[in-house]
C-alpha cells in the first residue's frame, strides 16, 4: 500500500445506513476505504438479539425461553468464535452465558446455565474438529468443555495453573489448548483433555514477555499469535511457546495501538486486531505489515463501542464484539481477481 493511501485511510468516515437483520442487505453500502479507492472492506449486517438467529412467528419456545415476549439481546459481547457450522458463539460477559446463535438451524440457546457447567464471567470461546466447546472462565479461573450440543463434559486449569484465563484458542491437529492469563502474564498450554502441558511468558517489556496479555489466535503452520495488550503489540510464537517475531508498539500512527484486545487469522494469513481505544479493526498481512483498517467511534453501521473480539467465518466473513454497543458486526473483504498475492506467515 503507497503512503498516499495509507495518508488517504487517516480520514475515513463512511455512510449512514439502517441496520439489518440477519438475512437482509444494508443500503446504503459501508466500505472502506470511500472512493475513489477501490472498497476493500464492505460492513454486511448487524446481529443483537436471538431473532436474529430464530425470527419469531408468534409465542411459543423463545417465549418460554426468555420469560416473556421480548428478545433476548446481548448486553456484553466480548469472546465470539463462529464453528465450521456456521454458528456463532458470544461469550457474554453482562449475560454471566455464552449465546448460541445457529444461524444454519434458525435457533437460539444459552451455554454455561446451571449445573457442573454453570459459567460466571465467560471471556473466550473456540472448538476442536470434534464440535466440542471450549470456554475459559475468568471468575471461575477455569476451562470447561461441553459436546456440540452444549452438553457438560469436563473442566480444567484451576487456581494452580491460571490466575485470571481470558482469551483462548484450540489447535486440534496438535490436539492443544492455549489459555491466555492476563493476570499471570503468560500462555498456559494443554491438551484436549485438559492435561496441563506447560506454560511460557512472564511478567515484563522483553520478547517473550507480557504485560496484561489478552487474545491468542493459532496461525495456518500452528504459530500463535499472542495480544500483548499493555505492551501495545502481538507476539508470535512457534506451537512450543518460543518467541518468533512481534508487530505494533504504542501510538496513534499506521499500524500502531492504543489497546488492541481480540485477534484472528483468515485462511488467506490476513491478521485482524481489534482496539478498543482506536474503535477499530486493523488488518495486517501475515508479515505484519498494514494493509488497511475499518470502523470508528460511533453507533451507527459498522462503527464501534470499545470493540472486543474478532472471529474469522468460514464463510469468509469478519464478525467484530462490538461490546458497548450490544452487538456484533459483520464484514465482508471483498476481493477482485487482479489482487496480488497476500503476504503469507513468516
Amino acid at each position: 500500500m503507497t503512503g498516499a493511501a495509507l495518508a488517504a485511510l487517516a480520514g475515513l468516515a463512511f455512510l449512514l445506513g439502517g441496520c439489518a437483520g440477519h438475512k437482509e442487505a444494508v443500503r446504503p453500502e459501508v466500505v472502506w476505504p470511500l472512493p475513489p479507492e477501490k472498497p476493500r472492506v464492505k460492513f454486511v449486517e448487524t446481529i443483537r438479539s436471538s431473532t436474529d438467529a430464530a425470527p419469531r412467528r408468534g409465542h411459543g419456545f423463545m417465549d418460554l425461553l426468555t420469560g416473556g415476549d421480548s428478545a433476548t439481546g446481548l448486553t456484553k459481547p466480548y469472546g465470539i468464535h463462529v464453528d465450521n457450522e456456521g454458528r456463532l458463539f458470544v461469550a457474554d460477559t453482562g449475560w454471566r452465558k455464552v449465546l448460541v446463535f445457529d444461524f444454519p438451524h434458525q435457533s437460539f440457546w444459552f451455554l454455561g446455565v446451571d449445573g457442573l457447567g454453570a459459567l460466571a464471567q465467560p471471556v473466550g470461546v473456540d472448538t476442536d474438529d470434534a464440535g466440542r466447546i471450549y470456554v475459559s472462565d475468568a471468575a471461575q479461573a477455569r476451562v470447561v468443555v461441553y459436546d456440540h450440543d452444549g452438553r457438560y463434559l469436563n473442566a480444567f486449569g484451576g487456581r494452580e495453573h491460571l490466575a485470571k484465563p481470558v482469551g483462548l484458542a484450540v489447535d486440534s491437529g496438535r490436539q492443544r489448548v492455549y489459555v491466555v492469563d492476563t493476570k499471570g502474564h503468560k500462555v498456559a498450554v494443554f491438551g484436549l483433555d485438559g492435561t496441563f502441558i506447560k506454560s511460557f511468558g512472564s511478567h515484563g517489556p522483553e520478547d517473550g514477555a507480557f504485560n496484561w496479555p489478552t487474545n491468542v489466535a493459532v496461525g495456518p503452520k500452528g504459530n500463535l499469535y499472542v495480544v500483548d495488550m499493555l505492551n501495545f503489540r502481538v507476539q508470535v510464537f512457534n506451537p512450543e511457546g518460543e518467541f518468533l517475531w512481534k508487530f505494533g508498539g504504542i501510538g496513534r500512527g499506521f499500524g500502531q495501538f492504543s489497546k488492541p484486545k481480540g485477534i484472528a487469522l483468515d485462511p488467506q494469513g490476513r491478521i485482524y486486531v481489534a482496539d478498543a481505544a482506536f474503535n477499530n479493526v486493523q488488518i495486517f498481512d501475515g508479515q505484519g505489515r498494514l494493509l488497511l483498517f475499518f470502523g470508528g467511534m460511533g453507533t451507527g453501521p459498522g462503527q464501534f463501542w470499545m470493540p472486543a473480539g474478532v472471529a474469522a467465518g468460514p464463510d469468509g466473513r469478519i464478525y467484530v464484539a462490538d461490546q458497548f454497543n450490544r452487538r456484533v458486526n459483520v464484514y465482508e473483504v471483498i476481493k477482485y481477481p487482479d489482487d496480488p498475492v497476500v503476504a503469507k506467515e513468516r
